[in-house]
C-alpha cells in the first residue's frame, strides 16, 4: 500500500466518523510553488450536524508548530466568533504500526 499523507488520513477517519460534506481547502500555488492554506492556516473544512470542523493536518512532530501558527493568525478570532471548532491533527504509526492521531482542539 502506497504512503498515506496527513490529508488522506484525516480524509478517511472523518468519514469513519459520520462527517458528511468534506472539502480539502488548501491548494497549491503553481507561481509561488507552495501550499496554500484556507485563511494561511486550514488544509480541510467538515460539516456535520450545523457544525464546522476546521482542521489543519501534519505529522505528529510538527503538530505543535501549527497550533502556533493558528494562535498567531489574523483570521483564528473570526473563525472562533463563527463558532467553528478548530483542530491540529498530527499524525504518526503506533508500536502495532497502525495510524493514530493526536487531535489539539484549539477552538
Amino acid at each position: 500500500m502506497a504512503k498515506m499523507s496527513p490529508t488522506q488520513l484525516t480524509l478517511r477517519k472523518l468519514k469513519t466518523d459520520g462527517w458528511t460534506t468534506l472539502a480539502i481547502v488548501e491548494h497549491w500555488n503553481p507561481f509561488a510553488r507552495i501550499r496554500q492554506d484556507l485563511f494561511g492556516c486550514i488544509d480541510i473544512l467538515a460539516l456535520k450536524d450545523g457544525d464546522t470542523l476546521a482542521i489543519q493536518c501534519t505529522t505528529y512532530n510538527n503538530r505543535w508548530a501549527r497550533v502556533k501558527k493558528i494562535s498567531e493568525n489574523d483570521h483564528i478570532a473570526n473563525m472562533r466568533k463563527c463558532n467553528w471548532s478548530i483542530e491540529v491533527w498530527g499524525w504518526r504509526k503506533n508500536k502495532s504500526n497502525k495510524w493514530e492521531v493526536d487531535v489539539i482542539d484549539i477552538s
